[in-house]
């Protein structure tokens, strides 16, 4: 089931490599997957959605930029692409994954600025302007929440998440909740039943209205 593959520490399926192709931007992506991590046979329609409809950084963007659960690594390896400055920290729980994304990074010659890593990877004190992510919306509300609750406060004073989950599978519950939880959480864009979420850290403004 996919929501082992955001968690599993000792992942199942088969290890072998295979192509994953896609667009981003008018840029060709090759990558390469296995099984046993997050949509290992292709570019998950959620992740497509949310790197068409969100703002990708600005090519001049310093960073650090966070993937949180990066899979076998599209979001890192776009975001490094376009900002050519930043460095992108993806982070997994599943080490195959963080294997994957260091092995695609690399390929694309963007070795030097993707860290793949754990959970306690990414050093405490790092603050980041985006955070990306596509999250595990079907480990339950309860886990869920727990992820983001620890890593949005990790984002500057100014900075963005963009997330992207399903309609079907509570993409508009968890904007209200991240709303709820102190949040300013705005829908971005809908595309092919998803919800691209920007969230913010909420003004003083709207937090006394």
């Amino acid at each position: 089931m996919e929501v082992d593959h955001y968690f599993a520490t000792t992942p199942g399926g088969s290890a072998r490599r295979r192509p994953i192709e896609f667009q981003v931007a008018g840029r060709a992506y090759r990558l390469r997957s296995a099984g046993g991590v997050f949509s290992g046979d292709r570019l998950d329609p959620g992740t497509g959605v949310l790197l068409r409809k969100a703002p990708l950084p600005a090519p001049g963007e310093p960073g650090p930029l966070l993937d949180l659960g990066c899979g076998y690594g599209p979001i890192a390896c776009v975001l490094a692409t376009v900002a050519p400055a930043a460095t992108v920290w993806a982070v997994d729980v599943n080490p195959r994954a963080v294997e994957l994304t260091a092995e695609n990074a690399a390929a694309l010659g963007l070795g030097d600025r993707v860290r793949p890593v754990g959970p306690d990877g990414v050093p405490d004190a790092l603050r980041f302007p985006q955070i990306w992510s596509n999250p595990p919306v079907r480990v339950g509300k309860g886990e869920l929440d727990a992820l983001l609750a620890r890593w949005l406060p990790r984002l500057t004073v100014d900075g963005s998440a963009w997330l992207v989950a399903a309609r079907h599978l509570g993409g508009d519950s968890l904007q209200r909740r991240l709303i709820d939880r102190g949040w300013e959480a705005t829908r971005h864009a809908s595309q092919k039943g998803y919800r691209v979420l920007r969230v913010t850290r909420r003004s003083r403004a709207s937090a006394v209205r």
